[in-house]
């Protein structure tokens, strides 16, 4: 591909990811829009004449007529496997919006099938790269916090539109099982209490942690909150020298070491637009998943993470179904 952009299309239609990633892909100097593809042919339409690309309501036949570089998939969360599928069988290296799928067979399959074809297979957990939680590895990286001790993570706002009962736990939490693990390490069992007061499945979730080194640590998640409240994301990393607070995932990172009431912080300058919208962590995401793409290298972070965070999300499921703790390493 050598100095070429590379062409991309994007598989999905929606007003939320699927329109941030034709943007994404439509702006940068380093790719190109080259397809969108859709299910519906008015939306897909519309997609297509606001970017000014082809579109697509036939999957094969924009693979076999625009023969893109990657694909980026998009799509409503509990109908990721069949496109997914059908893009790792047509050969074609892909990018995947979280979650990979819901269930762990699914998982298995496409990346069994990806890796027999030797496919580049990305998946976005975008929020590792918000501004903050690069500190925070920064910081644990450097032995600022010592030995870990507990984290926390707090994250809820309205339910989506997927009918699952585990929905909010496999579809929105991963983000956070995701990122325990990215930050403390693997998490060796858990056990659960949730909430189906609503009557929306299981939408309210209360995970306690034991990761391998030792440390414990807590995850709450639900749909029965909202995300016009103040504090809607909360991430706490504590150690024996010092402690990290993310809030809001792009707004503000505070270290304190122990004992020492002078804390350092961070949080998005007047003109730094980019660090403080949640939306461009996807963009930060690009800067370093395309040159790993180009210079073919594994992707920053494989599609085998989606396949982690589900396989504890039904480790999570369960512990609450069996009313005990499961290991999960």
């Amino acid at each position: 591909m050598g100095e070429e952009p590379v062409r991309v299309a994007v598989v999905g239609t929606g007003d939320w990811w699927g329109r941030q990633h034709a943007k994404a892909f439509s702006t940068r100097t380093d790719t190109e829009l080259c397809a969108v593809a859709g299910r519906t042919p008015e939306r897909t339409e519309r997609r297509a004449a606001e970017f000014g690309v082809p579109g697509y309501t036939d999957l094969d036949a924009m693979l076999e007529r625009e023969r893109p570089d990657l694909v980026s998939v998009c799509l409503p969360n509990m109908g990721h496997f069949g496109p997914t599928l059908q893009i790792i069988r047509a050969g074609f290296p892909l990018l995947v919006e979280k979650p990979l799928v819901f269930e762990l067979d699914e998982a298995d399959t496409l990346l069994a099938e990806a890796a027999e074809r030797d496919l580049f297979f990305a998946i976005n957990f975008n929020h590792r790269y918000a501004r903050p939680m690069r500190l925070a590895v920064d910081a644990i990286d450097a032995g600022e916090l010592g030995r870990l001790t507990f984290a926390n993570w707090r994250f809820g706002g309205e339910p989506g539109t997927s009918p699952h009962p585990y929905a909010n736990l496999i579809e929105t939490q991963c983000h956070g099982l995701d990122l325990l693990e990215h930050l403390c390490g693997p998490v060796a069992s858990v056990m659960a209490q949730m909430s189906d007061v609503t009557g929306r499945g299981c939408s309210t979730t209360s995970v306690a942690l034991e990761f391998a080194n030792g440390a414990v640590g807590a995850l709450l998640g639900t749909y029965d909150s909202s995300y016009s409240y103040p504090g809607t994301h909360l991430l706490e990393v504590n150690g024996l020298d010092g402690r990290v607070l993310i809030e809001d995932t792009v707004r503000r990172y505070t270290f304190t070491p122990a004992g020492d009431e002078t804390s350092r912080v961070w949080q998005a300058g007047y003109f730094n637009d980019r660090d403080r919208d949640f939306h461009a962590t996807f963009d930060r995401y690009l800067d370093a998943m395309l040159p790993a793409f180009t210079e073919g290298r594994p992707p920053p972070v494989h599609a085998g993470a989606g396949r982690r965070a589900l396989a504890l999300a039904h480790a999570i499921i369960e512990s609450y179904e069996l009313g005990k703790r499961v290991p999960t390493v």
